[in-house]
C-alpha cells in the first residue's frame, strides 16, 4: 500500500449517511477528501451541508425514480470511491436486498467509479460454535443468504485479472453513541445462549477501519471486522444494562455454547490501523 497516495485524494461518495456513514463522511472530510453523501432525511441535508459535505436526496427501493436515478449518477459522475452503507431494511422480504441494490450497481458500470467499498454484516455466518473467517462465507449470486447475493454485485475482483476494484466489510454487531449495548437486550426474559460469544465493534473503530482502507488503497479484499474479545453474552449484557440503571435481561439456565466467534485476523494483518475500542466492557463508557 502506498501512502503516497495521501496526496492523491480521491473523490469518496457515502451511499447513506445515517449513523455510521454521516460520522465517516465527516471524517473523510476532515482528512481532505472531496465527499459527497445521501440521505433520505430532508432535514439532514443543512446538517451535511455544514459539515463540507455535497448532500443528496434519495431513495432506494420501491419508490425509486427516474428523478432518483439521475441523482444517482449526478452523484457517482467523477467519483472514485464509493462507500455504500445501505443497509437492509427490518421486515423486507427475503430477495429484496439484493434487488434494492441493483440500480446502484449499473449506475457503479455506468459512471466508472473505480471503488466502491461495501459495508456488509457478519450475519451472513452460521450461528455455530466455531470461528468464522471469510473463507467460510462466500458472496454468489445464487447464495442463500441476500447479503451474499448482494455482495456479489460488489465482489472483490480477481486480482490474477488486472487491478482488483472492491472490497467488502463484515461489520459485527454496532454500538456506540446513541447505540449503547445495555439497551439491546435490557429486560427481556428467558434469553437464550448465555454462554455464546459476543460480536461487536465500536462506531470508532467502524470509521477508523472504513478510512484506512480507502487511505491505504486496501481493494480486492472481503474484510470481517470485530472487537478481539468476545465475552459471554450471560456477563456482558446484564453488566451493560445495569450501568445504565435498567432492568438487566434474564437468561435461559442451559450449558449449551451455541453462537458464533468472528475472527478479524485479516483485516488487523492487512491495515496499518490500531483499534480503539477492543475491550468490551472498557468500551461501555464509549456510548
Amino acid at each position: 500500500m502506498n501512502d503516497s497516495f495521501q496526496s492523491l485524494r480521491p473523490t469518496v461518495a457515502v451511499l447513506g449517511c445515517g449513523w455510521l456513514g454521516l460520522p465517516l463522511a465527516k471524517a473523510l472530510v476532515a482528512d481532505g477528501y472531496s465527499v459527497g453523501g445521501t440521505t433520505t432525511t430532508p432535514s439532514r441535508v443543512l446538517t451535511m451541508r455544514h459539515a463540507g459535505i455535497r448532500p443528496y436526496l434519495l431513495s432506494l427501493g420501491g419508490k425509486f425514480t427516474a428523478t432518483d436515478r439521475d441523482t444517482l449518477h449526478t452523484l457517482l459522475s467523477g467519483t472514485d470511491v464509493l462507500v455504500l452503507n445501505v443497509p437492509p431494511r427490518r421486515g423486507a422480504s427475503t430477495s429484496s436486498y439484493s434487488n434494492l441494490l441493483h440500480p446502484v450497481a449499473e449506475a457503479v458500470k455506468a459512471c466508472r467509479v473505480s471503488h466502491v467499498l461495501f459495508v456488509s454484516s457478519t450475519s451472513v455466518y452460521p450461528d455455530e460454535p466455531r470461528a468464522m473467517h471469510e473463507a467460510d462465507a462466500q458472496a454468489a449470486s445464487d447464495a442463500a443468504s441476500d447479503m451474499l447475493r448482494a455482495e456479489d454485485l460488489f465482489a472483490p475482483h480477481d486480482a490474477s485479472q488486472g487491478q482488483p476494484g472492491n472490497t467488502v466489510v463484515r461489520l459485527a454487531g454496532l454500538f456506540g453513541p446513541q447505540r449503547p449495548p445495555g439497551r439491546f437486550l435490557a429486560g427481556r426474559l428467558d434469553v437464550a445462549q448465555a454462554n455464546a460469544p459476543v460480536n461487536l465493534i465500536h462506531l470508532t473503530d467502524c470509521v477508523g477501519l472504513l478510512s484506512a482502507i480507502i487511505r491505504q488503497q486496501a481493494w480486492g479484499y472481503t474484510f470481517n471486522a470485530c472487537a478481539i474479545s468476545h465475552p459471554v453474552r450471560g456477563d456482558f449484557y446484564p453488566k451493560a444494562a445495569r450501568q445504565l440503571g435498567l432492568q438487566p435481561p434474564d437468561f435461559r439456565l442451559d450449558d449449551a455454547l451455541g453462537g458464533k466467534t468472528i475472527d478479524s485476523t485479516l483485516i488487523r494483518q492487512t491495515l496499518d490501523y490500531r483499534f480503539q475500542h477492543d475491550d468490551l466492557e472498557v468500551a461501555l463508557a464509549a456510548c
